[in-house]
C-alpha cells in the first residue's frame, strides 16, 4: 500500500503518456484520475496508521549508490510529517485531474495533459516520503522539470515559453544552493540519511570550517544553503519572480503547482530540515525576515493587479511568506498546518477563477468583467468562500492558522518577532483588500464586457463544480477539525518529525497575549475589506483624480512594476549576461579564438598550405629533384641540430656531475 500510494501516478502518468493514441482521450482520463484517487485513499489510510495511532513505518528497497562511504538506498519515510503532506497533495491532485477532464476535454493534447499532472504528483511524492537527502533531491528536481512541462504545455504560444524558461532558469540559482547545501550535509555528517544526520546535528554546533576563504559555522551554512532551496521553490523575495509569470499554463496547472505541490517543496525542505534548523539562531533570523518581507512585499503587488489568476498567484506568494516566517520562529507545527489550510481554499480560488475564465471565453482581465454574480453563481459563492478563508475570516480555514501565527510571533518578545507581527498584520490588511477587490470587480459591479461574450457566459459542467464543493467544504471546516490535533502544546502528533528546542517554545506567551493585541489583525482584515468595498463602490472614480499626486503616483508605479525586481533582473544582471553570452563568449571565444586555433583554424591553415604545395607540381623534373634535394637537406639538418641539442646537455649534466664530486670532496 505505501508503495503504490507513490508510484500509482507515475503508472498513470507512463500510460497516459506513451499509450494515450491507443486508450483515446477518455482511456487517458479514465487511467490517471483513478491512480490519483486510489493513491489518495491509500493517503487517508497512512494518515490513520502513522498520525492517529502513531505508527511510523520506513523501509529501504535497495542500495541506489555505493562508493566507498557515499551509500544511497532507495528509502522512505512515513511518519507525521509525511502523512500531512500525502493528504495535501494526493486529495488536491485527484481533485485537479477530475476538474481537469472537463476543463481541457476541448484540448486535442489531453493525454498528453494528464501524464504531465500525474508525473507531478509522482515526483511531490518521492520528494515527501525520501528518507534522504539525495532521494528527496532527486523529487525537487522532477517537480521542477514537471512544472515546465506543465507551464509549457501550450507550447506554441510565446508568452508560455518565456514563463516556463524563466521558471526553470530561476528555481535553478535555489536549486545550486540546496545542492551544496546536499555537499555540506555530506562533508559534514559522511552520510545522507535524515536519521543519523538529525540525530548528529547537536554534535557539530561549534565546529566551523572554510567555505569560499571564510570560517563559518557548519550548522549555520548549512542551514542557509537548504534555505536558498527554499526561497527559489516557495518563492520567497529575490526568487519570486517566476511564480505570478508561471500563470501561463492552463488554470488547474495554476491550482496545482500554488495550492500542493511545487512551492510547497520549499516550505516542506525546511519543515523536514527542523533538526538542523534549530542549531542555528542566525538562520532562524534570516528565515524570519525573509518571510514576513515575503508576505508584505506580495501582499502590495497584489492589491495593484488586474489579472485574475495572478492576483491569487501573489496571494499564494504572500502566504508562503506566513509560512516561512512561522518555520523562521521555530513554530514548525503552525507552518505545516497554515500550508495544509492553504491547499483547500488556494485550490478552491484557482479552480474558481478557472471557471469564472472559461465562462467569459478565456477572459482574465478583472476590469472586463463584473455582473457574473447572477451568471454563474455557484461559482460566485465558492470565491466568496475561498476569499474569506484567505482573509482569515473568523471561524473559516484561515482563521485558525493565519491568527494564531499571527499571535505565536507576537508572543516571543523578540525584535524579529515584532517585525515580523507588523509586517505579517499589515499583510492581513492588502489581503483583505486586494480579495474583496477581486470578488467586486468580477462579480458585483456593473458589467464591463462585450454582449457576445456575456451571451456566451454560463456556468460549469458538473464534473467541474463537483471539486470546487468539496474544496469549499475544506476551506470552513478543515482548520477547525484539525487545529486540536496539529496546535497545541502536549500535543504527540509529531513525534520529533518536527523538531523544536525547548529554548523555542513560545506557545505559552501567546496563551497570555491581551485581547486587543489579539484583535489587532482582524481589526486590519475588516478594514482592509471595508477599504476595497469603499473605494470600488463609491469611490471609484476619485482613483484617477488621486493618481494625480506625485507621491501617490510613484507607490503606485512601485507597486504595479512589482517593487521594480524585474527591472532591476533585466536591465543589471540579463542584459549583461546575454551581452557577455553574445560578444564574448560566442563572438569572441568560440567564434574566434576556438575557431582560430581550433578545428576550423587547422583545416584553413591546411587547406591554403596545400594549394600553395602543389603549386610545386610542375610537371618538371628539375623542380621535383630540387624539392628532393631540399627535403633532404632539411630532414638532415633536423637530425644533425638533435644531435648536437643531446651531445650538449649530456655534456652539461656531466660537468654538473664533477661539480658535485669536488664539492662533497672539499666538505
Amino acid at each position: 500500500m505505501y508503495l503504490s500510494i507513490i508510484f500509482l501516478p507515475l503508472l498513470g502518468a507512463i500510460t497516459a503518456g506513451l499509450f494515450g493514441r491507443y486508450i483515446g482521450k477518455t482511456g487517458a482520463i479514465i487511467v490517471t484520475t483513478a491512480s490519483v484517487f486510489i493513491s489518495s485513499l491509500f493517503s487517508f489510510i497512512v494518515f490513520y496508521e502513522t498520525v492517529l495511532c502513531h505508527s511510523v513505518t520506513a523501509f529501504k528497497l535497495f542500495t541506489w549508490m555505493e562508493s566507498n562511504i557515499l551509500i544511497v538506498s532507495w528509502g522512505f519515510l512515513f511518519d507525521s510529517l509525511t502523512a500531512t503532506m500525502l493528504i495535501v497533495v494526493t486529495f488536491i491532485s485527484s481533485l485537479v485531474h477530475l476538474y481537469s477532464s472537463s476543463y481541457m476535454s476541448e484540448d486535442p493534447h489531453i493525454p498528453r495533459f494528464m501524464a504531465y499532472l500525474s508525473l507531478f504528483t509522482f515526483f511531490m511524492l518521492m520528494l515527501v516520503t525520501a528518507d534522504n537527502y539525495v532521494q528527496m533531491f532527486l523529487g525537487w528536481e522532477g517537480v521542477g522539470l514537471a512544472s515546465y512541462l506543465l507551464i509549457n504545455f501550450w507550447h506554441t504560444r510565446i508568452q508560455a515559453n518565456k514563463a516556463a524558461m524563466k521558471a526553470m532558469i530561476v528555481n535553478k540559482i535555489g536549486d545550486f544552493g540546496l545542492s551544496l547545501g546536499i555537499a555540506a550535509i555530506f562533508f559534514t555528517f559522511s552520510t545522507f540519511d535524515f536519521s543519523i544526520v538529525f540525530n548528529l546535528a547537536p554534535l557539530f554546533v561549534h565546529e566551523n570550517f572554510v567555505f569560499l576563504g571564510f570560517e563559518v559555522n557548519k550548522i549555520t551554512l548549512i542551514s542557509l544553503l537548504l534555505f536558498v532551496g527554499a526561497v527559489g521553490k516557495s518563492a520567497q523575495i529575490g526568487l519570486h519572480t517566476w511564480l505570478p509569470d508561471a500563470m501561463e499554463g492552463p488554470t488547474p496547472v495554476s491550482a496545482l503547482i500554488h495550492a500542493a505541490t511545487m512551492v510547497t517543496a520549499g516550505v516542506f525542505v525546511v519543515l523536514r530540515s527542523s533538526p538542523i534548523l534549530e542549531y542555528s539562531n542566525f538562520a532562524l533570523l534570516i528565515i524570519t525576515v525573509m518571510g514576513a518581507l515575503t508576505a508584505f512585499m506580495a501582499a502590495t503587488i497584489g492589491v495593484v493587479q488586474n489579472d485574475l489568476k495572478k492576483v491569487i498567484a501573489y496571494s499564494t506568494c504572500s502566504q508562503l511568506g506566513y509560512m516561512i516566517l512561522a518555520c523562521g520562529l521555530s513554530n514548525y507545527s503552525i507552518g505545516l498546518f497554515h500550508l495544509m489550510n492553504h491547499a483547500f481554499f488556494k485550490a478552491l480560488l484557482f479552480l474558481s477563477a478557472g471557471s469564472v475564465i472559461h465562462a467569459m471565453s478565456d477572459e482574465q482581465d478583472m476590469r472586463k468583467m463584473g455582473g457574473l454574480i447572477k451568471i454563474v453563481p455557484i461559482t460566485y459563492v465558492m470565491i466568496v468562500i475561498g476569499s474569506l478563508a484567505l482573509m482569515g475570516f473568523p471561524f473559516l480555514t484561515g482563521f485558525y492558522s493565519k491568527d494564531i501565527l499571527l499571535e505565536l510571533t507576537y508572543g516571543t518578545y523578540h525584535i524579529s518577532g515584532l517585525f515580523a507581527y507588523w509586517l505579517g498584520t499589515l499583510s492581513a490588511f492588502f489581503t483583505s483588500f486586494y480579495s474583496i477587490r477581486l470578488v467586486y470587480l468580477t462579480f458585483i459591479k456593473p458589467n464591463n464586457s462585450s454582449k457576445a461574450i456575456i451571451n456566451n457566459a454560463h456556468e460549469s459542467s458538473t464534473v467541474m463544480l463537483i471539486p470546487l464543493w468539496i474544496l469549499g467544504f475544506g476551506s470552513i471546516f478543515v482548520g477547525f477539525l484539525f487545529k486540536d490535533l496539529f496546535l497545541g502544546l502536549g500535543v504527540d502528533t509529531w513525534n520529533n518529525s518536527l523538531f523544536q528546542l525547548v529554548t523555542h517554545v513560545s506557545f505559552f506567551e501567546s496563551e497570555f497575549l491581551s485581547y486587543k493585541v489579539k484583535l489587532i489583525p482582524f481589526i486590519f482584515s475588516i478594514l482592509g475589506s471595508l477599504s476595497a468595498i469603499i473605494i470600488y463602490d463609491f469611490s471609484e472614480k476619485k482613483l484617477i483624480s488621486f493618481n494625480i499626486y506625485k507621491k501617490v503616483y510613484y507607490l503606485y508605479s512601485f507597486f504595479v512594476k512589482k517593487w521594480y525586481f524585474d527591472n532591476i533582473y533585466n536591465n543589471y544582471i540579463v542584459n549583461n549576461v546575454l551581452y557577455f553570452g553574445y560578444h564574448i563568449s560566442f563572438k569572441l571565444v568560440d567564434r574566434g579564438i576556438l575557431e582560430l586555433f581550433g578545428p576550423l583554424g587547422i583545416v584553413r591553415t591546411l587547406k591554403i598550405l596545400t594549394e600553395k604545395v602543389s603549386n610545386f607540381q610542375s610537371g618538371l623534373i628539375y623542380h621535383y629533384v630540387f624539392m628532393m634535394i631540399l627535403g633532404t637537406t632539411f630532414f638532415v639538418s633536423l637530425f644533425l641540430m638533435s644531435f648536437y641539442i643531446k651531445a650538449t646537455l649530456l655534456i652539461i649534466i656531466f660537468y654538473f656531475f664533477i661539480y658535485l664530486i669536488n664539492f662533497n670532496s672539499k666538505n
